[in-house]
């Protein structure tokens, strides 16, 4: 999608050098106070280190499709520093999420054709950080500030390391450690790690509990589908490579369709879908009304489908996806496709 791009007015260019100002006199008074327990604190991101001289109190999350990231700032306790979101998703496995989220503000800002923040609103803010899903949330050619821009008013960047290739790619095989990753990431740059590796203990933990219940029982097939999404045809937002591999496996399963396709989502055709072996249907809750009205329709299309015979399925949002909350997507992909083994 190409966006619309426009010349910065003289008025905008009096507030990018006020802001500059403003950030070099606030770095200067930074550089006389004593460093704060934990900092300086230096962060490799998509090839660039950043320093924080202490923890960052105007933060903006970008949008990008996902909640990944303001979902890790909430469960790490630290979403008070926000000072706008565009992240949304309307769903949640984890109670008071999507509440929590709608509180949050959300800076004011008419949004782009992508619903995310344009260059000069970005600058508006006058962030200390910046977090974009992907590395291309900071491309000049889609109208968005730039990591340079930013530094220049004070600001550091940041976007999931698995997600810092070209436009639209995922850099290796997306695994839940890279939801450990951008945890233990912001826990440092926030100065609450000791949360960040409570809460990716209890997460682990609660997926060993899983495994060790599902260790020696036969792997099941599954098929995720996003409803919602339809990207080409009527079969193609199946899931393919994704971090969602990773939650199957650790809940006693496989994807059905995971050597469709070396993309994230493989765009199947009907008589595909219909001579595959679907023991459990995962239905992504993508702003759907009524996501089990969705998975019953497909369940009523494939009547051979073990998942059809046994009428066997889960909706699930946001837990399978990069995020804090992948044990939840484990334990309930594992109840659906092994229901004896709970």
């Amino acid at each position: 999608m190409k966006l619309k791009r426009f010349p910065l007015a003289a008025a905008v260019a009096a507030l990018l050098f006020s802001t500059a100002c403003t950030a070099a006199r606030s770095e200067a008074e930074l550089s006389n106070e004593p460093p704060k327990a934990g900092y300086p604190v230096t962060i490799t991101n998509c090839g660039k280190s950043y320093t924080y001289k202490q923890a960052p109190s105007r933060v903006v999350v970008m949008n990008g499709g996902s909640v990944a990231e303001v979902s890790a700032l909430l469960e790490l306790g630290v979403a008070d520093r926000i000072v706008a979101n565009a992240q949304s998703y309307g769903a949640s496995e984890v109670d008071g999420r999507v509440d929590a989220i709608k509180q949050l503000p959300s800076g004011n800002i008419k949004l782009n054709d992508m619903s995310d923040i344009p260059r000069e609103a970005m600058i508006g803010l006058t962030p200390d950080f910046v977090i974009s899903t992907y590395d291309g949330g900071f491309r000049a050619e889609a109208g968005f500030a730039t990591r340079d821009d930013l530094a220049a008013v004070g600001a550091n960047t940041y976007a999931p390391k698995s997600s810092c290739g070209e436009v639209g790619t995922v850099t290796g095989k997306p695994t839940i450690e890279d939801s450990y990753g951008m945890l233990r990431d912001l826990g440092a740059i926030f100065g609450v790690s000791e949360r960040a590796e409570k809460v990716i203990a209890d997460s682990q933990a609660r997926i060993a509990a899983v495994g060790a219940k599902t260790a020696n029982l036969p792997k099941q097939n599954v098929m995720m589908i996003i409803p919602g999404m339809a990207m080409g045809g009527e079969f193609s937002s199946v899931g393919g490579n994704g971090l969602w591999n990773d939650v199957m496996a650790k809940a006693g399963a496989v994807n059905a369709f995971e050597g469709a396709t070396d993309q994230t989502f493989a765009n199947l055709s009907r008589e595909q879908v219909a001579k595959a072996d679907v023991d459990t249907l995962l239905v992504v809750n993508y702003m759907s009304k009524d996501p089990d009205a969705d998975a019953q329709k497909l369940l009523a299309q494939f009547p051979q489908w073990d998942a059809a015979k046994n009428k066997r399925y889960v909706v699930l949002s946001d837990s399978v996806f990069l995020g804090p909350s992948n044990h939840l997507a484990v334990e309930k992909i594992a109840q659906a496709a092994h229901p004896e083994a709970f």
